[in-house]
């Protein structure tokens, strides 16, 4: 590994330097400062919503561009999909390499870089970001499963913990850290892995316990793997989106992915738990509490592995604890969390053809037959188990994916970044092995836009709609000042009043957007940052506007607003 230190700022590390900070302790992690980010979704309920004020509806149209840092640099084909957090003026963020920055960004000016850890990852892969922890910096080696702990002030590895234990595994997700434990996720599920999420010991590295999401034969919902091929072995079930934590019940909640070979569900009968799911998991022993299967036997690749956003609510004239996600399948679900009630789904794509509709007793969909094997749902599904090439909607990607939404205590809305589009499948029967476990392909049949939906997580209802003609895989930011922030493929980066969803401010920054934006302050000026540079799968996308062809896709570099 190489600790590079960038210029004076370097000398300074060791006595009374100013690239340090206080630790993040836990009282810090359960309420961090509002001028702060300091968790990958903003805090434990993961709302991506920041009380800062400064930036608001009568002033956002004066952003500018206050700096911008270019990262990477190791091969053309790279991209960002992480988001930095912020420590007193101090930024942290990960490319593809799994390189982690230390950005000083006190100045609201510049941002030089304080030192980088380069942990020495031989593949790139995609990286969602780090974790604080005391006075240190988790990160992953996202391609070779490696968690790195790394001295915040002086870029020192403290420890390393090699959590491989099968080829293919990789470790996408940010870590989450708890009191006395950093979760992460292992995901890989496409390439034929059985994923699951560990429990790491903050000090020292030391595993504290890992459960699957696909249960071993003899196991609770083993049953519902009843194929002759060991189909659990490469199960699937990713977690690749970072989860969301509840202290008061020391309760984490993550959404699984989908089962593999995601195109054939034939080659795994059954429902295939726990994959496409919502797990509580007692942070303490990794025991799951409750899960909810949304589409159980999917041929679809609809995977759930998206944020879960803990919300405290009215619901049907009842204040309730809720977790809420904006399915991958088009359809948006509320549940208890404290026992994984179901209590309504709603559809928020404009288009939905795989099932007729979600039953609002049981939450799955109406077509779904408790009886078979193999689930057919509507024509679409029927059709490609059938063998032939058939279109459904939404498409593959999903109406919303690895993309977060945003819960705004202020207005009291969700904000979901969606994709809208079709997508055919046809199903291969050869594609069963490792490196093309995908049991089959997919492609796109027309051009894919996005919205930007306001839904009332106490009554349901979709309270607004805003159409964009670009691919949002990049997701959203809301804030006590009135706006919402979002960017799209083509390299948009726009506020949005959170009320009437018209556009407040935009900028095209030249290259593709694929990671979410966030908000911090220093010296009591708010600032706004999106890492850019898309992966393989976002090149397709906006390549279905045939205007986008000259796009700089891979340009990776943090860019900085302000007023």
């Amino acid at each position: 590994m190489r600790m590079i230190f960038s210029g004076a700022l370097g000398a300074l590390l060791g006595a009374a330097s100013p690239a340090c900070a206080a630790d993040v302790a836990f009282e810090r992690l359960k309420n961090p400062e509002s001028r702060n980010w300091l968790h990958h979704h903003g805090d434990y309920n993961s709302h991506r919503h920041s009380t800062l004020t400064t930036i608001n509806k009568s002033n956002a149209g004066k952003l500018r561009m206050a700096f911008a840092v270019a990262l990477g640099g190791n091969a053309g084909n790279e991209n960002l999909t992480a988001t930095p957090l912020v420590d007193d003026g101090f930024l942290y963020i990960t490319d593809a390499w799994g390189v982690l920055y230390k950005i000083d960004a006190r100045s609201g000016t510049s941002g030089p870089i304080v030192w980088k850890m380069d942990p020495g990852q031989q593949k790139i892969d995609r990286n969602r970001g780090a974790a604080l922890w005391g006075n240190l910096v988790i990160s992953t080696t996202a391609h070779d499963g490696r968690v790195v702990a790394t001295n915040k002030d002086t870029g020192q590895v403290v420890w390393e913990k090699n959590l491989f234990d099968q080829p293919d595994m990789t470790l996408n997700s940010a870590p989450l850290a708890l009191e006395n434990a950093i979760l992460v996720g292992a995901s890989g599920g496409d390439q034929g892995v059985r994923c699951w999420l560990a429990a790491l010991d903050p000090g020292t590295g030391a595993e504290l316990w890992r459960t699957y999401s696909i249960p071993r034969p003899g196991e609770p919902g083993s049953e519902t793997w009843k194929d002759k091929n060991n189909a659990w072995q490469t199960g699937g079930g990713a977690f690749y989106v970072t989860g969301s934590y509840d202290p008061a019940t020391n309760t984490t909640y993550w959404g699984s992915g989908n089962p593999t070979p995601k195109y054939d569900s034939s080659w795994r009968p059954g429902d295939n738990l726990h994959t496409n799911s919502a797990l509580a998991i007692d942070a303490a022993t990794g025991k799951i509490k409750w899960a909810f299967q949304y589409t159980p036997n999917d041929t679809m690749d609809f995977d759930e592995a998206g944020s879960h956003i803990l919300i405290d609510s009215r619901f049907g004239g009842d204040d309730r604890k809720l977790v809420v996600r904006a399915a991958r399948n088009g359809f948006v679900y509320s549940f208890d969390r404290g026992n994984g009630q179901f209590l309504k789904a709603t559809q928020y794509v404009s288009q939905v053809t795989w099932t007729k509709g979600i039953d609002q007793k049981t939450g799955k969909p109406v077509d779904y037959d408790p009886s078979k094997d193999l689930q057919t749902y509507a024509a679409p599904v029927a059709q490609i188990l059938a063998g032939a090439k058939s279109s459904f909607c939404p498409g593959v990607p999903g109406g919303n994916n690895f993309w977060p939404a945003s819960y705004s205590r202020s207005s009291q809305k969700m904000y979901i970044p969606t994709l809208e589009g079709c997508t055919w499948v046809t199903r291969d029967q050869t594609r069963h092995v490792r490196g093309k476990f995908d049991g089959g392909s997919f492609g796109y049949d027309s051009r894919l836009t996005s919205t930007i939906m306001a839904y009332d997580p106490a009554t349901g209802e979709l309270k607004g709609k805003k159409e964009l003609p670009y691919p949002n895989t990049s997701g959203v930011v809301s804030t006590a000042g009135g706006i919402i922030v979002t960017a799209l493929l083509d390299g948009t980066v726009m506020a949005l009043d959170d009320q009437s969803l018209e556009e407040l401010w935009s900028v095209n920054v030249g290259t593709g957007i694929n990671a979410p934006p966030m908000t911090y302050e220093v010296n009591g000026k708010q600032y706004i940052a999106v890492a850019t540079g898309l992966t393989g799968n976002q090149i397709g996308r906006i390549a279905t506007a045939p205007e986008m062809k000259g796009l700089a896709k891979n340009t990776t570099m943090l860019f900085v607003f302000g007023l």
